[in-house]
């Protein structure tokens, strides 16, 4: 028998005016009687940080008494809390470390007091203290997606793509001696440079999918409600004929949910150009009203560059401090700030803890879409690491105690799952980054005031 070693280019591209299609990983792509390890299809890690603000119920004295966030038994054989229930299904790909510490966030000197929540997102993932200052002579550190991407992003079109739901959008001082740019972004490429997020799903969705046609091309295009697929249309017919009816059918899987998630942007688009009142009148015309549509179309872009390998590297940032947002999901009609700012009442803390948990609810959309989607010997949740936390703990007092973390997915087989760590007093949360880094492998020797690995 003759096996042929031809095989469809990785990097293939479906063209037409103002659009470029990555693929999924198709069969085609791999070459026959190949080791796995040298194809395309070797395993890859995806990297997701997300950040939530205002820490957690489960910081708090009362609320680690009651276990909100932290499960009560450590190893495998961990209880599911009241916030973390929602995650139950995807317990294999779950590791919960809880007491850490990101002092970093804190104030180290007394004019620094009271700008927690200017300084938090800056350290979230680089656990850098970030310099006081309102001008240009910023500084904080290098973030974990950062430090990955630099290291193994340069392969694809996106290094990394960085999403948010709320941004500050302002220039120079917000407050307490700090500039703006230190609570609009999680993301740092170097301590003196921020990248800056994205809000608009349509934005976000350009990024992945134009090359390079004009602003007045895109316009047209969306005024005329074309879809990028019409351009394409020749190259897939071209393409269809030489695949397999399985590579046929995950490829017009594929092309329904990119048309799919363009439709979606189409109708919140159109709706919001009405000129009827919204509940977001300074947003994009792209972004919902709805906080929950907004989040999971987030989630969706994300999951489509990872299966195309656009990018490995993604950070979301799912709210902004001191954010008044009210998510009536939750059954909690005060707002999120506010409600942070439980002043040690029980009662208001349970509320807060409502919050949490609808805010960990929305994971598990991104999860099982990462979980059906094949990714060479496995699927793409097998090949990811997902940090989810907060740089605060109790926010009430704005403390960095006992931050909420966890990570799932399954690192391309470093992470088994399943596993609840509870950390000694006093470590810091930088070990968390520290492992995950290393874990990926980025013979990383420290980041910011790391004292060594953590045990998962």
């Amino acid at each position: 028998m003759f096996i042929s070693q031809k095989y469809l280019s990785r990097r293939t591209l479906l063209r037409g005016l103002g659009a470029s299609l990555a693929l999924p990983l198709l069969d085609s792509m791999v070459p026959a009687q190949t080791p796995l390890a040298k194809t395309v299809a070797a395993p890859r890690t995806r990297l997701t940080c997300i950040e939530m603000v205002h820490g957690a119920a489960g910081s708090t004295l009362d609320g680690s008494v009651k276990h909100y966030w932290s499960p009560e038994k450590t190893g495998r054989d961990f209880e599911f809390t009241q916030t973390l229930e929602p995650l139950a299904p995807y317990r294999d790909y779950l590791t919960i470390i809880s007491d850490t510490d990101l002092n970093p966030a804190s104030a180290h000197s007394a004019a620094e007091e009271g700008a927690d929540h200017f300084r938090s997102s800056a350290v979230y993932l680089t656990a850098a203290h970030p310099k006081m200052t309102e001008g240009s002579d910023i500084s904080a550190g290098t973030s974990i997606d950062q430090i990955y991407a630099q290291k193994f992003g340069q392969e694809t079109p996106l290094p990394s793509l960085q999403l948010c739901i709320e941004n500050v959008d302002a220039t120079g001082a917000c407050a307490y001696g700090y500039a703006c740019v230190y609570a609009d972004t999680i993301s740092w490429a170097s301590p003196n440079t921020p990248l800056p997020m994205t809000i608009d799903p349509r934005m976000a969705f350009e990024r992945l999918f134009g090359d390079g046609g004009t602003p007045n091309d895109r316009l047209a295009r969306r005024q005329l409600e074309r879809s990028i697929l019409d351009g394409v249309l020749e190259d897939v017919a071209r393409l269809e004929k030489g695949l397999s009816p399985s590579d046929r059918r995950r490829l017009d899987a594929y092309l329904e949910d990119v048309r799919e998630i363009e439709r979606r942007i189409q109708k919140i688009e159109k709706y919001n150009a009405h000129g009827e009142e919204r509940s977001l009148p300074a947003a994009p015309l792209g972004v919902p009203d709805s906080y929950e549509e907004h989040v999971k179309i987030m989630f969706d872009l994300q999951v489509l560059g990872f299966m195309t390998d656009i990018t490995r590297v993604t950070s979301f940032k799912m709210s902004r401090d001191v954010s008044q947002r009210v998510f009536p999901e939750s059954g909690v009609k005060a707002p999120f700030h506010s409600c942070s700012h439980h002043g040690e009442v029980p009662s208001r803390i349970a509320d807060f803890a409502k919050i949490n948990r609808y805010h960990v609810s929305l994971l598990p959309y991104f999860l099982e879409k990462l979980r059906t989607t094949p990714d060479g010997d496995g699927s793409l949740l097998d090949h990811s690491m997902i940090l989810y936390g907060s740089p605060m703990g109790d926010g009430s007092v704005h403390n960095h105690k006992r931050v909420p973390m966890l990570l799932m997915g399954h690192a391309s087989g470093q992470l088994k799952g399943n596993l609840h760590v509870r950390a000694k007093d006093g470590t810091p949360a930088a070990n968390i980054l520290l492992t995950m880094l290393r874990k990926m492998g980025v013979d990383q020797a420290e980041i910011g005031d790391s004292t060594g690995e953590i045990a998962i």
